[in-house]
């Protein structure tokens, strides 16, 4: 379900690149840890690496039709949705469970969400509340009362607005402004001209289109409404950043008060937003693209209230449409899915349903799911290992010739500043002001939505809480949050292959080590280079240390601007850099904290002719493979912060 955005708040958005591309499968082999079946041994593994580590699979291997990519992490998250689906199922037959518990509130959404027939029958009903309201709209004062509305429903309609740390204070939490409101990926979706993308434009409109028709209009005027939608939206993007700009964090701090909001925007009220959004009239925040609100500001009074109608009731509709009746569902996956994707099939309605419930309640469903599938000596050896690349990180930064002492002291207290969090919360989001009930899966979407927005503008104008945590415990993924000065690890991506309790420290190094060391980089890579110890955006570097890591970073950059995706269609250097950086870093932490957990012990001995050290590359090789659908390698390589050609990344 895409109803709402419940977990990931403007801050988390902002400090954190979501997501992982998807890997390759690793069988364990029993102790081994490798595959040698998936090997192409008749390539040179100094030629060729990659091949040689996966030729065989990558050969044999087919994407399933509900996929616009498959590895490692799908094999994971699918096994990880098979324990969820478990649960759920039983929590969902439990008529039992006690009114209010977390039991009774993941057992009724997923009930819901799986109930077919309902959705079926209730069709577009659940939302002519929301389209009357939005048919209303009478006066510029209207349509921005019904802004905030939609936004506290958790649809960003317009512009994004949420609670993130002060960058330049990470103790205090404000409200941020950012630009939005668009359904395409990335603003170039809009404005690039070659015929691709003109294509796809085409096929958005058809798609809208659709949509409309849907919601009951005619088909020359739902023709007119996707027209209508483009138009608003391109304009939009026109005044949005890139995915390259928006990597610029120095240039996205410009906090303002009542008066100068009111000189950017004049022709809308930030005091009656807040207000609506029950928020203090007098705040400070941070807008972090004031271009764009100058633009949207004209854009109020230039664009005619019905054009503005028309393109609140799109924003409705395609918040909504995986948890309405399967038309729209299926409309909603044949753009979205098939189109932008590469998708063959929709997933099945279960697995829809339980990852919609891990987005809605994720720690209520996470806490039963840590019990059954994350043990204690799980995290302690976890934390061995993090202990172990943190370690060997620090023997590099003393060892940097480049780097200045004055420099070099800095960069060793941030990262033994590094918090780790491993496995799950300590303390729980507490969902005892949240309704569920098996009345409409609808509603009960809607409800999470306003409690996720709820929570999240809760935080505005208070303390940073350092133990919040931005992914469920469930989740095949890992991040550092620069903001925070943390580095995360969720259960979910703990297990085989990436954590393999049956292979040796070889394989365990070249996998989750890599992860593990991949994070820690993060801290210090070309963007989490700009935030010092205590997660503020802050230059700690001499000039001359600045200059010498930049020209080092420029080398990735220019390495991956020269790599093709395909003909035609470069790698942008900028864009994956930071990923890259990490990739690189984590890959020579991770080898040199398993060189120096093998001393004082006696040599592993040889696997299948492998020495440890080899076991070690092929871990990290096997694990990151993986196959595209031409669609999504496209996608990836036009807008996402994870380059295509190595594999995917943590975030």
């Amino acid at each position: 379900m895409r109803f709402f955005n419940f977990r990931l708040s403007a801050a988390l958005v902002l400090a954190l690149a979501l997501g992982l591309g998807a890997m390759a499968q690793t069988k364990s082999g029993g102790g081994r840890g490798f595959d040698p079946t998936r090997m192409d041994t008749t390539t040179s593994a100094c030629t060729d690496f990659y091949q040689f580590s996966n030729g065989n699979w990558l050969k044999t291997t087919e994407i399933p039709a509900a996929f616009a990519s498959w590895g490692s992490f799908n094999i994971l998250n699918e096994n990880n949705r098979k324990t969820l689906l478990t649960i759920l199922e039983e929590s969902s037959k439990n008529k039992a469970a006690k009114k209010g518990s977390n039991e009774q509130k993941i057992g009724d959404f997923y009930a819901t969400c799986v109930d077919e027939s309902r959705r079926e029958a209730e069709g577009i009903k659940p939302l002519q509340p929301e389209l009357k309201r939005i048919e209303k709209i009478k006066s510029v004062k209207d349509l921005q009362a019904q802004v905030a509305h939609m936004h506290r429903m958790g649809i960003p309609a317009l512009f994004g607005f949420g609670a993130l740390a002060d960058l330049k204070n990470s103790s205090q939490v404000i409200g941020f402004a950012g630009q939005g409101g668009l359904s395409l990926p990335t603003n170039e979706y809009y404005t690039k001209t070659d015929d691709k993308s003109k294509l796809l434009r085409e096929q958005f409109v058809q798609h809208m289109t659709r949509m409309f028709e849907l919601l009951g209009d005619k088909p020359e005027r739902a023709a007119a409404n996707a027209a209508t939608v483009l138009a608003i939206q391109t304009r939009l993007a026109q005044n949005s950043r890139s995915p390259v700009e928006l990597r610029d964090f120095s240039k996205q701090y410009n906090k303002m008060g009542m008066k100068q909001l009111g000189e950017l925007t004049p022709g809308f009220s930030w005091a009656t937003y807040f207000a609506a959004l029950g928020l203090a009239r007098d705040m400070e925040i941070n807008v972090a693209h004031p271009e764009f609100f100058r633009a949207a500001d004209k854009m109020l009074v230039e664009v005619p209230l019905a054009d503005w109608k028309t393109y609140l009731r799109w924003q409705l509709v395609t918040a909504a449409a995986d948890a309405l009746s399967s038309k729209f569902e299926t409309e909603n996956f044949n753009f979205f899915g098939k189109t932008l994707q590469g998708r063959k099939e929709q997933y099945p309605v279960w697995r829809r349903c339980v990852a919609s419930t891990d987005g809605a309640l994720g720690e209520a469903l996470g806490q039963v799911y840590v019990a059954r599938a994350f043990t204690p000596e799980s995290k302690a050896r976890m934390q061995t290992m993090i202990n172990n690349l943190i370690a060997a990180f620090r023997e590099r930064v003393q060892t940097r010739e480049w780097m200045s002492d004055a420099t070099r002291k800095e960069a060793l207290a941030k990262l033994a500043a590094f918090q780790q969090k491993i496995g799950y919360p300590d303390k729980w989001i507490d969902y005892s002001t949240l309704d569920m009930s098996r009345d409409s899966y609808v509603q009960n979407a809607m409800r999470a939505g306003m409690f996720a927005t709820a929570r999240d503008l809760a935080k505005i104008g208070k303390p940073l809480d350092r133990q919040e945590w931005g992914m469920t415990p469930p989740t095949v993924n890992a991040y550092n949050n620069w903001l925070q000065n943390e580095i995360v690890f969720p259960a979910g991506i703990l297990q085989a292959p990436f954590f393999n309790a049956e292979a040796d420290d070889a394989i365990n190094y070249g996998a989750i080590g890599a992860v593990i060391g991949h994070e820690i980089t993060h801290g210090f890579d070309d963007q989490g280079a700009k935030f010092d110890l205590q997660g503020n955006l802050k230059n700690w570097w001499t000039e001359v240390d600045l200059k010498n890591f930049e020209a080092r970073s420029d080398c990735i950059v220019k390495q991956f601007d020269a790599f093709e995706a395909e003909p035609g269609l470069n790698v942008k250097g900028k864009l994956v850099s930071g990923e890259s950086i990490a990739d690189l870093g984590g890959l020579q932490v991770a080898y040199q904290a398993y060189l120096k957990s093998l001393e004082g012990k006696s040599r592993p001995a040889l696997v299948d002719n492998f020495t440890p050290e080899q076991r070690f590359f092929l871990g990290w090789a096997q694990v990151w493979s993986a196959k595209y659908t031409p669609e999504a390698a496209r996608r990836q390589t036009t807008d996402d912060a994870r380059s295509a050609n190595d594999g995917g990344h943590c975030c």
